[in-house]
């Protein structure tokens, strides 16, 4: 019989975790609302104990395990805040917990995690990506003979994700519309669906995974459950090679659409949340507001949910998110610029090919006596991507031009 959460089993859910869960804010957002004609609330888990919805199916699940099963003590692989849910319930319930988290986890999120836990975990990083955290936390499971507790491919994950959507529903008296939801691998999408599907079966529920990380999109295309051989792992929250099983058998029938969003563009909105709003959120958070560009029309004049599922995110991260904002809006442009290797070179092209409003961001150089040009890497921001082309069109003119480097990624990766 295929797995459906019911939603008898998700207010279970909700009471069994209402000692440790916040009931978060479902805000009215005045600039969103405006920009698209539409009532746009947003369901603020990153404002949860643990800064993400990860701390409901988390204490779900390991509340639920026998005496014996918290003896012996438990097992998890995160990205990080699925981590920092394990560690809260942890401490909260006196059990042992070792943590796999991939090498390249932000240090904010480990450390949170150490904080949520304290004595109680044991944290491990291992491999490059989840899944390679999940394999070795599998293998020392395994071996050790601890109970795992899956990030989203488990009932009682699923289930207590899901009383997201319990609260939505009793935090607004008018029917939605929409209810968009980030997917990584699926167990908030699955415990939203058994709550919507159960008591508003009108509202149309859209999955939003980023663009360089589709494993939801793909399988739902290929009709079956599809492991993908690359990934870009920027949004860390999101990005799964494999969604789960009993995820993808939930989401594949009962998702109104999937949509996949670009990884510059979610960039762009988490600096408009933070410029705009005074909202912090992690790449993962701001999947679902970005999604909302590629329905505007639809849903204009409707009642609209977005979940803002986490705010963990690593300060250290601002400058590659501002870049990736600015290369995805075509405002940040790198060339390989061939200088003649003349005294006034530099100036002529500041003063000369560079418009009145570009602005050299990065600049790599070393003069060689034995050749007529000597290339350097220039990056260039703009005002306007329609400054782009005169820009150009000025290099070549002028004999500066050597390569535009931001359609060549293996060599733009290599020299940026």
């Amino acid at each position: 019989m295929t797995y459906f959460p019911t939603i008898e089993n998700i207010k279970k859910a909700a009471n069994n975790i209402q000692q440790v869960v916040d009931v978060t804010p479902l805000s009215f957002s005045l600039r969103l609302a405006k920009k698209y004609n539409a009532n746009i609330l947003l369901k603020r888990e990153d404002l949860q104990r643990v800064r993400s919805y990860k701390i409901r199916g988390a204490y779900n699940k390991i509340s639920s395990l026998s005496s014996d099963e918290r003896k012996k003590g438990v097992v998890c692989a995160s990205a990080g805040n699925h981590a920092q849910g394990v560690a809260y319930a942890c401490k909260h319930l006196g059990i042992k917990g070792t943590i796999f988290m991939p090498a390249v986890t932000p240090k904010q999120k480990v450390e949170q995690t150490k904080m949520f836990g304290e004595n109680w975990v044991t944290i491990i990083l291992e491999g490059d990506t989840f899944d390679d955290s999940f394999n070795a936390a599998k293998t020392f499971c395994d071996t050790n003979n601890k109970t795992f507790v899956h990030p989203f491919d488990d009932p009682k994950i699923i289930e207590g994700q899901g009383t997201v959507g319990l609260e939505i529903l009793e935090q607004t008296k008018s029917p939605i519309d929409y209810i968009f939801v980030p997917i990584g691998g699926g167990g908030l999408a699955s415990g939203i669906l058994g709550v919507i599907k159960s008591l508003s079966p009108n509202t149309k529920i859209i999955g939003v995974e980023p663009e360089g990380a589709p494993s939801m999109k793909t399988s739902i295309t290929n009709g079956e459950n599809t492991t993908l051989q690359t990934i870009d792992k920027f949004i860390d929250g999101a990005a799964v090679k494999r969604v789960g099983d009993l995820t993808f058998n939930v989401c594949k029938n009962n998702l109104y659409k999937i949509q996949t969003v670009p990884e510059g563009k979610v960039c762009q909105t988490i600096l408009d949340l933070y410029n705009r709003d005074a909202v912090v959120v992690e790449p993962a958070g701001a999947l679902t507001i970005t999604a909302l560009d590629y329905f505007k029309k639809e849903i204009e004049g409707k009642n609209v949910v977005c979940i803002i599922s986490g705010s963990n995110n690593d300060i250290t991260r601002t400058a590659e998110i501002k870049e990736r904002a600015l290369l995805y809006g075509q405002l940040k442009h790198y060339f390989m610029v061939r200088f003649p290797q003349r005294p006034g070179a530099l100036k002529e092209f500041v003063t000369e090919i560079l418009g009145p409003t570009d602005d050299i961001t990065h600049f790599e150089y070393s003069k060689k006596s034995s050749k007529e040009n000597a290339p350097a890497v220039v990056g260039i921001e703009l005002k306007s991507p329609a400054d782009l082309e005169p820009l150009i069109v000025r290099m070549k003119e002028n004999n500066f031009f050597g390569e535009y480097l931001n359609n060549k990624p293996d060599l733009f990766q290599y020299l940026v």
